[in-house]
């Protein structure tokens, strides 16, 4: 449920006793378009809600009486807060209407699920093929059909925990069944799906706290809210090829996928970016790419190295300004998955134990900037982060210049270590 939102001057019947009677009502806000008002007449007082409906015009409609004289029974009569939570009931009645929204069965936790993908949607959230595959598999199965006011910690923590303790999927043609990992006893294989289980759940309790927002009468937040994450399960450590590794990789790969594993490495983009550049996204002036769609909803540009100009040159000569650079050896757009299996091989071939995925390329490139000491700014605008929090989680320590460097440089000597000729036995 809502906080109450407090107010000196209403909440209880001593200071109300207190205000002069008039008729116009002492309006306190509650949300952004919405007020609860008082109104104090000589023989007591009434609750009414007032509401933004468009062009600064407002509906009043009345609550009921107020508990100066006789005790809330939340019916007819209200206290303070009660006032608060039925001015949000008829708040949320009237946008229901008039968005021609009519509820005609129990609200389970599909229907929170649907509202607020609806939501995320409409706010231009990120990944949301990845959310849903995710919600598809390990959410509404176990929970579709379950109504919101009647879950529990204890049964929400039952469904976390299987998430963890269950393998890990593998990628499986529709309409098979769905296939698993072997289940092994690897205490890091362990920290993944604890993990996993997290981010899932994490999920549902967005879905549950915008349901809890939109809907009234959900009393019962506190069993998710009391559903504690897995602790100590998120790793920064990254994996990233050395120079070695990657020169193996591309000269293994065949030809179309060379040149895909060679645009990543080269400049960091996603699989995704690189199959939808076109040959006038490359600025052949200034060196760089233009990348229109990107994961986080924002275009940037990449600036390439020497190495990167030559190649983009190459791959880009004799084509037209509309034509896609990397496209596969039939002349199609790559898909969404077709570089997977193409990885797995390629990785066998190079003798790259454990297989990385794509994606590792992208880690690979800004690896090897952190290396060679550049900042931290510089990356992060390279790979398309809104700030540097992701680069330095992952990349920081690998970069001379970052922590160690930095303490040794500025920190000085106190003059409180005498030198000596004991010299530690190597």
């Amino acid at each position: 449920m809502a906080r109450t939102v407090r107010d000196s001057n209403l909440e209880s019947r001593t200071a109300r006793d207190r205000l002069a009677a008039r008729t116009k009502p002492y309006y306190r806000s509650l949300d952004s378009g919405l007020h609860l008002g008082y109104r104090k007449g000589k023989r007591g007082g009434s609750w009414m809600v007032r509401f933004l409906v468009g062009d600064k015009k407002y509906q009043i409609v009345k609550i009921g009486i107020s508990d100066d004289k006789e005790d809330a029974d939340g019916i007819s009569v209200f206290d303070y807060r009660q006032a608060q939570v039925r001015a949000r009931e008829l708040y949320l009645e009237h946008g229901r209407k008039v968005a021609g929204v009519v509820d005609d069965g129990p609200f389970t936790v599909e229907s929170a699920i649907k509202n607020y993908i609806e939501d995320y949607k409409t706010r231009g959230g990120k990944s949301l093929y990845r959310m849903l595959c995710q919600i598809n598999a390990h959410i509404l199965p176990a929970l579709a059909n379950v109504e919101v006011k009647d879950l529990t910690r204890v049964q929400l923590k039952k469904w976390r925990d299987g998430i963890a303790n269950s393998p890990a999927r593998v990628r499986t043609k529709i309409g098979q069944v769905q296939k698993f990992k072997e289940p092994t006893k690897d205490p890091d294989n362990l920290r993944k799906r604890r993990a996993a289980a997290n981010k899932v759940a994490t999920m549902l309790k967005s879905a549950l706290n915008y349901a809890l927002q939109e809907r009234e009468g959900l009393s019962n937040a506190d069993a998710w809210r009391e559903l504690k994450p897995f602790k100590n399960v998120e790793s920064p450590k990254i994996s990233y090829l050395n120079d070695g590794q990657s020169k193996r990789l591309v000269n293994v790969c065949g030809p179309e996928m060379r040149e895909l594993v060679t645009g990543a490495l080269l400049t960091g983009c996603r699989y995704g970016e690189l199959t939808r550049l076109r040959v006038q996204d490359y600025g052949t002036d200034n060196g760089s790419l233009y990348i229109g769609v990107s994961k986080s909803g924002k275009d940037r540009y990449v600036a390439l190295p020497d190495e990167g100009r030559t190649f983009f040159d190459q791959m880009t000569a004799g084509k037209a300004g509309g034509d896609l650079i990397f496209i596969r050896e039939n002349g199609n757009q790559w898909g969404k998955a077709h570089q997977y299996r193409l990885m797995i091989e390629a990785c066998k071939a190079a003798k790259i134990v454990p297989g990385v995925s794509f994606h590792i390329l992208r880690h690979t490139y800004a690896s090897r900037l952190a290396m060679k000491g550049v900042s931290m700014a510089v990356i992060a605008k390279q790979l398309g982060h809104a700030d540097t929090r992701i680069c330095e989680k992952h990349y920081a320590h690998l970069s001379p210049d970052y922590v160690a460097e930095t303490v040794r440089a500025e920190f000085g000597s106190l003059g409180i270590v005498e030198e000596t000729n004991i010299a530690r036995l190597s």
